[in-house]
């Protein structure tokens, strides 16, 4: 039974979970949702590489405290989480498909709100570019428009290095301190929470250990197939153009200390959505709103607000 599925969510606030069906070339398989809230303003939240809908928790939380003002929708890509694992090459224009069919299938047809992390933003891009009219604001956050060649995707070497280690680590319990210094500065990471006792490195390991064993542990082929969808992205400048041009309000974020999305990328996303608004977050990773989490609330709050008041 869904209703049984752990959840990092708030059980109060869950007006509808379950798991969409998807089609595609004849085999079905399955996205499991989650919908918070009962506001009239939708956000969906796409998530990053091999991650689920649970590192959306703090930003779920923080927009529920304005429930009557917001929708939230989480899910879990293909591959990962409770979703199922199609076979066949996985594409982020085929992820996006998978997440238009699910807006369909809960009936939310115009006035989405996206925000999309690393390669949930490279998903968004496709998303975007399908239903352009049906979007109201963009958040693309620490991704790319990527490249027409496998090597024009690879993150720095220092990312790769990262990567390669949590790939062979053995257990959460060694993999999760590795990731921690893929995502966050160092500096950061040594620092004392401004609210709590402990270091940044000490709170966000408590919470990634969390996250980690409360989700569905990642069949291998789902890490090499979500791999693979990311390296072969790719957005032309004519298409992030008719993006820009047709969602009222877009803003492209990132930080300035990131090992796995270079600041080039950003600027590349600018240089072709002119339209565009572009932050840049200094002394901030790639776990851009693990470690901005009360900023990254506020700029989505700033940028609904100013959508809706363009379409009005």
């Amino acid at each position: 039974m869904v209703e049984d599925l752990p959840t990092l969510f708030d059980a109060s606030t869950c007006t509808r979970k379950g798991f969409c069906p998807v089609t595609v070339n004849g085999e079905t398989h399955r996205l499991y949702y989650e919908q918070h809230g009962t506001g009239s303003i939708p956000v969906v939240f796409v998530n990053g590489l091999n991650t689920s809908s649970f590192a959306w928790n703090f930003q779920v939380e923080a927009l529920l405290a304005r429930q009557d003002e917001y929708t939230v929708i989480v899910f879990d890509s293909r591959g990962v989480g409770y979703s199922g694992y199609p076979t066949g090459r996985y594409t982020t224009s085929a992820m996006a498909e998978d997440v238009v069919t699910l807006l369909d299938f809960l009936k939310i047809s115009n006035n989405i709100h996206l925000v999309g992390t690393s390669f949930g933003g490279m998903i968004c891009q496709e998303i975007a570019f399908r239903i352009p009219t049906r979007i109201s604001s963009l958040i693309l956050a620490v991704t790319t428009p990527g490249g027409k060649h496998v090597w024009n995707n690879l993150p720095p070497l220092q990312g790769l290095k990262f990567l390669i280690r949590i790939f062979l680590a053995n257990g959460v319990e060694k993999k999760v301190p590795i990731v921690m210094e893929m995502l966050f500065p160092l500096r950061w990471l040594d620092q004392k929470d401004e609210r709590d006792s402990r270091t940044n490195r000490e709170i966000q390991i408590e919470n990634e250990i969390r996250r980690e064993l409360l989700t569905q542990k990642q069949h291998f082929m789902g890490t090499i197939s979500q791999m693979c969808a990311a390296l072969t992205h790719y957005m032309s400048s004519d298409r992030l153009g008719l993006i820009s041009r047709s969602v009222p309000k877009v803003v492209i974020v990132c930080g300035d200390d990131d090992h796995l999305v270079g600041l080039k990328h950003s600027r590349r996303l600018k240089a072709a959505m002119p339209e565009a608004e572009f932050i840049q977050w200094k002394d901030t990773g790639h776990g851009i709103h693990f470690q901005r989490p009360k900023e990254f609330h506020e700029l989505l709050i700033k940028t609904s607000k100013e959508a809706i008041g363009k379409k009005v």
